[in-house]
């Protein structure tokens, strides 16, 4: 599953009245019964829908142990256990006694799909039926074992209206269809589809879906010659956004053909776009449903970052299929086997298609910004989490973004080939049955006979390391000594923190630019240093002069680095490194050094600056006609304000605000020419999705981000000839961007005109809300209030508070977090309201409120308070108690 929000379920409970219960993942115990096959029944309304489930199960204990299945907002009408009524306990789960060793289960209910805002189980979007059941959502169709650890075939036939759901899918391979009959033998006006799964499969995989929809289909022939039906569903008119998505589809498919030798296993794989999902998307076996956002593309209505979301989410769904899948993780504590390694998976997709430098570096901007800010907050954990609250609040940065560094690092220290020869030997152990992080781990280490056990701490150790570097040179002996220490603060849930194994990537150059081979006593050393103690020394020889070290390059390892590198030194970096990622991490530590410079000099109103010898580091790349495009819109590009505040351990917002629009105001100054000339280098005619357009339209927008920050009048024309000569989104929405950061009179008019030409297109007006909810303004807050009332925006639809309250709460720190408080009590009343109908996007919100230790003691004592406001709801959900509980406790 891609994750769009924090994926948490709708605990109904009153936590204030009854404190849920802590799960812990050494509790864990094998199911008492295991089904193995299961029928659904399904007659649809969007009212009333009655689910007949017919199970075959079996005990796995001798003694007569109690039967107990999950259920919750259902109305139960029917039990019978081999045809005969049977006796049962009902409350929030239904539990039958004295059963046989072996039997048949029936169970008939019915549910509301209308009143069902919560978005988990079946529930309607816009006038189409469907499912979503990760983690916890099957629940909310029938009463089942619902645990991942429980697999089973099933078969599944739906009912509908035929002119209101033409089309009923589900999992697997369609086998039967047909119209209904009534009782004097005439067609009803209904019809039936049935589908079946030969794969045996957790419940959190089952999808439907009945609804009218646009079809695109198209097939692939797989590497053994079968050919598999593709079909893609989207909402009527939509069809001519839908060709990428397939093209990314197709793509996938032979990539993990061709890189990790992985096939399609069914007759037919379908994509259907939906507008109302709590999350990107998800990857039910053979029907996977996705947020609209990640399918829907052309090139008026999306942007290029748009179209590689599109082709990323895709593919990581897809990947799942195996990843996931055929093997599926034991219990939910074990959720980064699952989404840790299909996240490398579709980061290395990316990465072999596209640029694989600039994916790197994107990847570790959300590192660095968002899941290290996750590490130091109340709700830090392992990758593998050791209790919860409520399960799917693991739907976090730590459990995807960190557990793909996990294995990415294993990827590191294994190399391309002993890693391909770990995962062939984990599918073929665990094909068909539910794993652990273990398990995966000692498939690696047996396939490649590398001991992994040390490194195996990374799964239970929360925070991030810091890794503090230290050098010196004898110039007699020509050797060059490397003191590495690492340390991870102790946090909440573990106050001892133990070394890490880390990989540290490194290359050393002489004052030329020249590669110094690493070497030790005359044997030649490999680039990555086992990091495995608290303090280590890596001595190399024969190093003839004073190296610069170029230190974990490719972000090798998720951790902080502490090196005292001088500007001089870091320069020098970003002209001669060789790795690509190194030249860009060069740049972001040079302007780290002057931001935290800056910041001090803003809060003791010092004027802010930036020394000659930086700005021409950056005219240089400006300039470097060998240099890739799109690795120099990056370098150029500062790092946002969430970024730059992860160089603190107190946060100002409102400092940091002010530095990041100072700086960008002194480098669009001094380099006013050389942006102008860039931009208008860099312009590509027609458009079309190639990564050599993409790279240059993204730098040629950087240079135009820079010019709306320079003379006033100028900038207000140049912005607006930009924006009404431009013939695709991606132009179109960073001259607008441009015209909202720096504020320019133009601005007015051109959202204006924006919103004219795509009111009607509701993703489309999602980037508008987005635009509006992160400006600088000194009345953002009003806008963002008074857009709440838009025609356009509805609280009950996740894009649409994503896109305005979302981007307002965790993209615009300095207006969230305003001196007198008002962002906080903004997010009250959103949380409020949000909490009953919509738990899951609740718990995503509340995020920032969990950091309230990194700013001031006035910010603390209000966000403290708006905590304190929340925590005393009568109807507060299981997801928000948790966040709420572990941040006021720490």
């Amino acid at each position: 599953m891609t994750q769009s929000s924090t994926n948490s379920s709708a605990a109904k409970m009153s936590v204030t009245a009854n404190k849920p219960p802590i799960k812990y993942r050494h509790d864990y115990q094998t199911p008492d019964y295991s089904i193995t096959e299961i029928d659904l029944d399904f007659v649809l309304d969007a009212q009333k829908a009655t689910v007949t489930a017919i199970s075959k199960i079996i005990r796995l204990t001798k003694e007569k142990t109690p039967l107990i299945l999950d259920g919750e907002n259902l109305v139960l009408l029917e039990v019978r256990v081999d045809g005969q009524p049977w006796p049962y306990q009902q409350n929030d789960q239904l539990i039958l006694e004295n059963l046989p060793a072996s039997f048949t289960l029936t169970i008939v209910n019915e549910i509301n799909p209308t009143t069902n805002t919560a978005l988990e189980g079946l529930y309607l979007s816009g006038e189409t039926l469907c499912t979503q059941c990760e983690a916890e959502g099957f629940r909310h169709i029938t009463f089942y074992l619902d645990r991942p650890d429980v697999l089973a075939c099933f078969t599944t036939r739906i009912v509908a209206d035929k002119a209101r759901y033409p089309y009923l899918l589900s999992n697997g391979n369609c086998i039967d269809k047909g119209d209904c009959i009534d009782k004097e033998g005439h067609p009803d006006g209904r019809h039936w589809v049935k589908w079946q799964d030969p794969f045996p499969k957790p419940c959190y995989l089952f999808a439907l879906v009945a609804g009218d929809f646009d079809l695109l289909s198209d097939s692939f022939t797989t590497c053994s010659g079968r050919k598999v039906s593709l079909e893609l569903f989207v909402d009527r008119g939509n069809l001519d956004r839908a060709t990428w998505a397939m093209a990314s589809l197709k793509n996938a498919m032979k990539w993990d053909e061709t890189r990790f030798g992985l096939e399609y296993d069914l007759d037919i794989y379908m994509i259907v776009a939906v507008d109302f999902f709590n999350m990107g998307a998800m990857e039910n076996k053979g029907l996977n449903v996705f947020n609209a956002k990640y399918v829907l593309a052309n090139a008026e209505t999306a942007t290029d970052q748009d179209y590689l979301a599109i082709e990323a989410v895709i593919a990581h769904e897809y990947f799942h299929n195996w990843t996931g899948n055929r093997v599926t993780c034991r219990d939910w504590f074990q959720l980064s086997l699952k989404e840790g390694l299909t996240v490398f998976r579709d980061q290395e997709f990316s990465s072999d298609l596209g640029s694989r430098s600039v994916n790197r570096i994107e990847n570790v901007r959300v590192m660095r910004s968002a899941q290290f800010a996750e590490d130091a907050s109340p709700m830090a954990h392992p990758i593998r989490p050791d209790k919860v609250i409520e399960m799917n609040n693991f739907y976090t940065l730590t459990v995807y973004e960190k557990g793909a560094e996990v294995v990415r690092m294993i990827h590191t220290l294994l190399g391309e080939e002993k890693f391909q020869a770990g995962m062939k030997l984990y599918l073929a152990r665990h094909d068909g049955s539910a794993a652990t992080c273990d398990d995966f781990v000692k498939a690696m280490t047996d396939a490649s006979k590398i001991d992994l056990e040390l490194f195996s701490r990374w799964y239970s150790q929360s925070g991030t390391p810091l890794l503090t570097i230290h050098d010196s040179y004898d110039a007699e002996k020509q050797q060059y000594h490397l003191v590495v220490n690492q340390k991870t603060l102790p946090s909440v849930e573990q106050s001892e923190k133990l070394p890490l194994h880390i990989p540290l990537d490194i290359e050393l150059y002489d004052n030329d630019g020249n590669v110094i081979n690493l070497q030790y006593n005359g044997a030649p050393l490999g680039s990555v240093l086992n990091v495995t103690e608290t303090k280590q020394t890596f001595i190399f020889d024969r190093v003839k002069c004073q190296p610069i070290p170029s230190l974990l390059r490719e972000f090798s390892a998720p951790v902080k680095l502490d090196y005292p590198y001088n500007d001089e030194q870091l320069i020098f970096l970003m002209r001669y490194a060789r790795n690509e990622f190194s030249r860009w991490d060069a740049a972001q530590s040079l302007l780290a050094i002057h931001i935290k410079k800056n910041v001090v000099n803003y809060q003791l109103k010092v004027p802010i600056s930036l020394p000659l010898p930086v700005i021409d580091a950056f005219r240089a790349i400006l300039l470097d006609k060998n240099i890739d495009p799109a690795l120099a819109a990056q370098i150029l590009k500062l790092p946002s304000e969430n970024e730059m505040a992860e160089l603190f351990t107190l946060i100002d917002p409102q400092a940091i605000r002010s530095v990041h629009q100072a700086l960008t105001r002194c480098l669009a100054e001094a380099l006013a020419n050389e942006w102008q000339a860039m931009y208008h280098i860099n312009k590509t005619l027609p458009y079309q999705i190639k990564h050599a357009d993409i790279a240059k339209r993204a730098l040629r927008n950087v240079c135009l981000g820079y010019l709306a920050f320079g003379d006033i009048t100028l900038a207000n024309d140049e912005i607006t000839k930009a924006y009404c000569q431009a013939d695709n989104m991606t132009d179109s929405l960073a001259a607008l961007a441009a015209a909202v950061a720096a504020q320019l009179p133009c601005r007015v008019q051109l959202l204006d005109a924006f919103e004219q030409r795509w009111s009607q297109d509701s993703l489309v007006m999602d980037k508008w809300f987005m635009l509006q909810a992160t400006s600088p303004a000194v009345d953002v807050l009003h806008q963002v209030r008074t857009l709440r009332n838009h025609r356009s925006f509805s609280l009950n639809n996740p894009n649409r508070t994503r896109s305005l309250i979302g981007s307002f709460v965790l993209s615009n720190p300095a207006a969230f977090h305003a001196d007198d408080g008002s962002g906080y009590q903004f997010l009250v009343e959103i949380l409020r309201d949000l909490n009953s109908k919509n738990p899951q996007l609740a718990s995503r919100l509340i995020e920032p409120l969990t950091r309230l230790k990194r700013y001031d003691t006035k910010r603390q004592q209000l966000m403290h308070d708006a905590l304190q406001q929340l925590k005393a709801l009568d109807n507060l959900s299981g997801d928000m108690y948790e966040k709420i509980e572990k941040t006021l406790g720490s």
